[in-house]
């Protein structure tokens, strides 16, 4: 096997060239271009507004105080120094492929193949993820519903069609064993274990399978699936209308919440230090994550080139500046370490005695949570297609729709791929395998922008990242950082190792420093760009945050795509000197 057939790479100029034949070609291969710079925009804001301001910002304060704010600024800015890199591929490629498209120039085809199996994993496990938590906000919005006039107390959807299958016959096992072991009534059950237990009982049977399924989890699935594959335009419609709803809510939220705050709350202002404050990196860099699904509508674009990467900047940066007034607004009103509920937002005021802005705030947390699910849905099936069109998956995945110019069958495949699991399955506590799926790819593609910087061959779009010399900055950063972690002392803590699995945990930390340290020395006679290596070494640390036991899950993903590689879409790609 030759090394550079694992390696080939695509150029630009054969990129662009396939999408003019496509643009040329009378069977309608090429997607409809509605897209301005404020579509992408609210597309931005549509994917970035959304769990994290309503649950995981709550967590993130109660961990690093109203201190949080500084998490928020450094995660922004990681996520920007990844947009900047975004920003110029985009300029330079404008496809709908996004990162996978973006590795294909720079690194070759194994490693694009590995960074848009990565991104499969990503979309997937975020919108399975979204639309389960959807079903919850909606369900307790439905509650919450009360019309004096008709005697309407609350909408009360069934146990069995509120959750998943197997949270309602664990919770059921449980509630047997309970009751059995300590004598207990039902009605001595704890409220939760007490739904799942109910769920379970009342399901309808078919034979003596329980039927239980999350109905509105695949409402909403099969609802946004079909907004996208019915066109650009009505996604484009569907979400920009979201966006001002939920951002009219926040508007709303910030405006009565600043004559609640008191500013004793703020003292201490970083309780736990700055170790306090960035425990909570996984759960504030997820509400990121999404951003880059801009990048896969380039083609749909009116002027992608210049209106991508300002589409980009302008959404980090406004979703930023929100994140940081309510976090602040949020541990003004209470203490913070009273914010680690599913909640915060509706819980903060509950404590002020305000009723009807709960029920205003779980209205918008149900239109944040279906804008976000958009935006990865029209993400998803356009990764699918690029691939697709190089080979790399079955032609039928870049199938466009005739009449609605979309790509329909990988468009109603990914429905079908997020509505099952959603129905059956308890996926809550994968935030940290969507999320280092993410910034792999957000490493890759500020590595693309490193590696492509000093070849004058390569054409170059009307964006450019604005050079600096990194050399000159990253000694000095990383001389400074360990000098940080000895003087705290935890840098000889670190190095202390009391078992096997203590050094496991570790190891993503030591890739960091191993790879910062190589990055370092190699800065300095390549002379690499700044804003693009600062951007990798950002991501690899939140990555280095995240737990091993996801390291290991994602490793395992990547192996079942290498497997697929190997046995299928090396021998089916197009740059395969078969297929010419």
């Amino acid at each position: 096997m030759s090394q550079n057939s694992l390696f080939r790479k695509k150029t630009v100029a054969s990129i662009m060239a396939q999408v003019r034949a496509n643009e040329a070609s009378a069977e309608g291969h090429t997607l409809n271009k509605h897209l301005k710079i404020r579509d992408l925009i609210a597309f931005g804001i549509a994917a970035i507004i959304g769990a994290g301001i309503f649950s995981t910002i709550g967590q993130a304060s109660a961990q690093g105080g109203p201190a949080v704010i500084f998490l928020f600024l450094f995660t922004a800015l990681a996520s920007g120094f990844a947009a900047f890199a975004y920003a110029e591929f985009a300029s330079m490629v404008p496809v709908a492929g996004s990162a996978y498209t973006y590795s294909y120039v720079a690194f070759g085809e194994l490693i694009a193949w590995i960074i848009g199996w990565a991104l499969i994993m990503e979309y997937a496990i975020g919108n399975i993820t979204v639309a389960i938590s959807w079903s919850d906000y909606l369900t307790t919005m439905l509650e919450q519903i009360h019309i004096k006039a008709i005697g309407l107390k609350g909408i009360h959807l069934p146990s069995w069609m509120q959750m998943d299958y197997l949270t309602a016959s664990n919770g059921y096992q449980e509630a047997l064993h309970f009751i059995k072991e300590k004598g207990a009534a039902v009605s001595d059950l704890d409220p939760s274990l007490l739904k799942t237990y109910q769920a379970w009982q009342d399901a309808p049977r078919i034979g003596s399978f329980h039927l239980v399924l999350d109905l509105p989890a695949l409402f909403i699935i099969v609802l946004i699936t079909w907004l996208v594959y019915r066109g650009i335009k009505e996604s484009r419609n569907a979400s920009n209308a979201m966006v001002i709803i939920k951002l009219a809510v926040i508007l709303l939220v910030i405006a009565v919440g600043v004559f609640y705050i008191d500013m004793k709350n703020w003292t201490p202002f970083a309780p736990e230090g700055i170790s306090g404050v960035l425990k909570g990196v996984s759960a504030v860099f997820f509400a990121y994550i999404g951003f880059d699904a801009i990048s896969t509508t380039a083609e749909e674009c009116e002027n992608p080139q210049r209106d991508l990467p300002r589409g980009m900047m302008w959404a980090i940066i406004i979703c930023t500046v929100l994140y940081i007034v309510i976090a602040l607004i949020l541990t003004g009103i209470v203490p913070y370490d009273q914010l680690a509920v599913g909640e915060p937002l509706a819980f903060v005021f509950k404590q002020i005695n305000l009723p009807k802005m709960t029920f205003i705030i779980s209205i918008s947390a149900v239109v944040a949570m279906a804008s976000v699910l958009l935006v990865f849905q029209m993400g998803q099936p356009r990764i699918w297609l690029s691939m697709s069109r190089d080979g790399l998956l079955p032609k039928r995945f870049s199938k466009i729709h005739p009449k609605y110019k979309t790509p329909s069958f990988a468009t109603i495949v990914v429905g079908f791929v997020v509505a099952i699991p959603a129905l059956f399955m308890n996926l809550t506590m994968v935030t940290d395998l969507c999320s280092i799926g993410t910034l792999f790819a957000f490493v890759l593609v500020c590595g693309g922008v490193l590696v492509l910087q000093n070849k004058p061959d390569v054409e170059r779009g009307s964006f450019r990242t604005p050079y600096m010399n990194a050399g000159y900055v990253l000694p000095v950063l990383f001389i400074g950082a360990l000098l940080y972690f000895w003087s705290t002392g935890d840098l000889m803590q670190y190095f202390q190792i009391k078992s096997g699995s203590d050094f496991g945990q570790k190891i993503p930390s030591l890739i960091f420093w191993i790879f910062t340290l190589f990055l370092t020395v190699v800065s300095i006679p390549k002379k690499l760009s700044l804003i693009p290596s600062l951007g990798l070494l950002s991501c690899l640390y939140m990555m280095s945050e995240i737990p091993l036991q996801n390291w290991i899950y994602f490793g395992i993903w990547l192996l079942i795509g290498l497997v697929i590689y190997f046995t299928y879409s090396r021998k089916h790609s197009k740059l395969n000197p078969s297929n010419t």
